[in-house]
């Protein structure tokens, strides 16, 4: 077991998850601090993206504990909810509102803190969050794309704006779910490359589920890989070896994670 330090913004302790009577996480730890980008490798079915779901807290863990800069974000607490603000997610699939425009989207960001009034439709957006959004998407490279609507947007292009969206959340731990597996390898690496700039330079601390081994050894400080369920190595992106990575992926690839 890890040992989480006062400078960890994600602290995950015996995470354990079931289906069906099947061991999909077992005593599952991690710390991400500030700054630092976390990449989970393992298989289809290794429960790397389980992991990201139970940390978020879209899936119920069995047993677990998972903190965000101190506070237990499992406890159902009003503390909880408010530290749930400060976790952004971004998955594979990419959920923007494809009608409207990216700056639209990213200012969706910020729909935790505005009032009503100022939230039920994208005309009501105060003139200074759209220049916070415009500031995150130029942070992402994207700012001449602020008013082209997403659908015209290619899907690396999106993927920076769900980056941008977080950013507009003031995200202080971004998760990501597979963010790069449906973009060809020149999008995925510009992605990546976004994703750690920012994390280093905004001090966010970043988890992403990677299915490219090779890529996640370039942009992320520490590898964790997962084989059934289980930490089969954890250390510094330098430092994990090709036989490690690769023992993790002798196993059936037709379950998913």
């Amino acid at each position: 077991m890890t040992t989480a330090t006062a400078t960890d913004a994600l602290t995950v302790r015996g995470l354990c998850k079931s289906f069906g009577g099947r061991a999909v996480l077992s005593g599952f730890d991690l710390d991400v601090a500030p700054g630092e980008v976390v990449a989970l490798l393992g298989a289809n079915g290794s429960g790397k993206s389980t992991a990201l779901k139970c940390t978020v807290g879209l899936v119920r863990p069995d047993r677990g504990r998972v903190g965000v800069f101190g506070t237990d974000l499992l406890d159902g607490s009003r503390t909880a909810d408010r530290a749930r603000t400060r976790v952004a997610m971004v998955f594979q699939q990419i959920h923007l509102v494809r009608r409207r425009s990216a700056l639209d989207n990213v200012c969706a960001g910020a729909l935790g803190r505005l009032p009503l009034h100022r939230s039920w439709t994208p005309l009501a957006f105060p003139r200074e969050l759209r220049e916070e959004a415009m500031a995150c998407l130029d942070r992402v490279g994207l700012a001449d794309r602020a008013h082209e609507r997403v659908a015209a947007l290619s899907g690396g292009q999106q993927q920076r704006v769900a980056l941008a969206r977080a950013l507009c959340q003031r995200a202080e731990v971004l998760l990501a779910d597979e963010p790069v597996s449906a973009l060809d390898p020149s999008a995925a690496e510009r992605v990546m490359s976004v994703m750690a700039d920012l994390a280093r330079a905004e001090s966010i601390a970043v988890a992403a589920v990677l299915h490219q081994p090779e890529l996640a050894r370039r942009h992320a400080d520490r590898l964790v890989g997962l084989r059934g369920g289980r930490i089969a190595f954890a250390g510094a992106a330098d430092e994990v070896t090709q036989e490690q990575m690769s023992s993790l992926y002798v196993v059936d690839k037709g379950v998913h994670s």
